[in-house]
């Protein structure tokens, strides 16, 4: 399933806003710090992400429309913040989600949430990199 890009507008300036205070600190929850592909800025977007090993799992929603993973392919990757801690996040792989052999690891509601979605967001997580919250990165 698909939500459609009018949601997508709505959350992205209403609903990313209010999730942004607390993402950055409560898992499953988490921040993805990427840079515009024109504009070159800073953006934080708060998105339901899921950690198996050195994997991050996110189930696109709205498909992969969504700028923050343009923004992420474009550069070859960027940063989360999850759980307080920041890493780098490598370049990121869009699998179908009957593709994605990775679900089998996760949680049964981890797993069932990522189902909804038709297609799924893979990246290694890197390195942690120091200092404190998301506006450490100028954005």
């Amino acid at each position: 399933m698909k939500v459609s890009r009018r949601v997508a507008r709505f959350n992205k300036v209403v609903t990313n806003r209010v999730q942004g205070v607390y993402a950055w600190i409560v898992p499953p929850w988490a921040v993805i710090i990427h840079r515009g592909r024109r504009s070159g800025r800073a953006y934080r977007t708060p998105v339901l992400a899921f950690r198996q090993d050195r994997t991050l799992v996110v189930a696109l929603l709205y498909g992969e429309e969504s700028d923050w993973l343009r923004n992420l392919r474009a550069a070859g990757g960027g940063l989360i913040v999850r759980a307080g801690r920041t890493y780098e996040l490598g370049r990121p792989r869009v699998l179908e989600t009957d593709a994605a052999a990775e679900l089998a690891r996760l949680s049964p509601v981890a797993r069932a949430y990522c189902r909804v979605a038709d297609k799924q967001m893979l990246a290694e997580i890197g390195e942690r990199i120091g200092g404190f919250g998301p506006g450490r990165f100028g954005a």
